[in-house]
């Protein structure tokens, strides 16, 4: 039976999307001792895509050259430069809880880009729910928050990447009677990212580095949760509610991302990130609640 959009369901997908969204920093931190940040985007990509290639083929419509190009524009703007410009950006010297914060901001690009490409402008409440969020992620973040001393052009990278992975899931919404099916899309996606990234891991020497123990975990960790936890639930969870309200779950990414630190890693967890988790919820349930009330006066 298919899915109805519902407030159980999207409390259970809430959950699901943020645990698996959030955990893609804990993979990376496994694998960064063994591996550069372009070897691990390029072998997440392509492991990634080739285990769902078998189950890509067998199930769903029948792959078109049209959709594997236009998978490939997407890839290119929600995985590629919107990973990328991070790493960049890192690479250049933008501190990670800057960087962080800016990928973030996600939701809001999203929001403000629903009106005019979708016709899904935000109410006054839901508007009012992405300001308490954010401050909430600001709360979150303030400890790891400095401007650092990179080029000035570093610092516009993770905001080109935040409005390309925007972009990218606001066109896909448009484009959405296009015949393929979840898995189908990830896969492709995937295996273009791959091959995206590939030019860039081989400058720093090989396109995969050594395997080591703390390398696999890190792969199977990203692959498994991260990416197909992550995506899949994302791509799922747009098909049932709007753009704008899927995204806006993406802010409770930076809290319980340091629940995750705290838990594996023993990293502190203060009392202004708890407090952070908890307005950032709120402003989450502001958002949800704001859609959930316009969709039902519209029924």
């Amino acid at each position: 039976m298919p899915l109805r959009p519902s407030p159980l369901l999207f409390l259970t997908l809430t959950t699901a999307l943020v645990i698996c969204w959030s955990s893609g920093f804990v993979g990376i931190r496994f694998t960064t001792d063994s591996a550069t940040v372009p070897q691990i985007l390029f072998g997440r990509s392509l492991l990634s895509g080739l285990c769902l290639l078998p189950l890509a083929l067998m199930r769903g419509p029948r792959i078109t050259p049209r959709a594997v190009l236009e998978q490939g524009a997407y890839a290119f703007l929600g995985m590629f430069l919107y990973l990328g410009g991070f790493a960049l950006a890192i690479g250049e010297g933008v501190p990670t809880g800057l960087v962080a914060l800016m990928a973030d901001l996600v939701p809001l690009g999203i929001a403000v880009l629903s009106a005019p490409l979708l016709a899904q402008p935000l109410s006054p409440q839901q508007w009012l729910g992405t300001a308490v969020a954010l401050s909430g992620v600001l709360l979150v973040s303030a400890d790891a928050l400095s401007l650092g001393a990179a080029p000035a052009h570093a610092y516009a990278l993770p905001i080109l990447g935040m409005l390309a992975f925007a972009l990218s899931t606001v066109m896909q919404e448009r484009r959405a009677a296009l015949p393929l099916s979840i898995p189908q899309r990830l896969c492709l996606q995937c295996l273009w990212a791959a091959a995206m990234f590939a030019p860039v891991a081989a400058t720093t020497g090989s396109l995969f580095p050594p395997l080591t123990l703390d390398y696999a975990m890190g792969m199977a960790w990203l692959v498994i949760l991260a990416t197909y936890g992550g995506w899949l639930i994302y791509y799922l969870f747009l098909r049932l509610y709007p753009p704008a309200m899927v995204s806006a779950t993406v802010y409770l990414s930076p809290p319980v991302t340091m629940l995750w630190a705290w838990t594996l890693f023993h990293e502190p967890l203060t009392l202004a990130m708890a407090l952070g988790l908890a307005v950032t919820l709120g402003g989450v349930a502001l958002v949800a609640t704001g859609r959930m009330r316009v969709t039902a006066a519209a029924e």
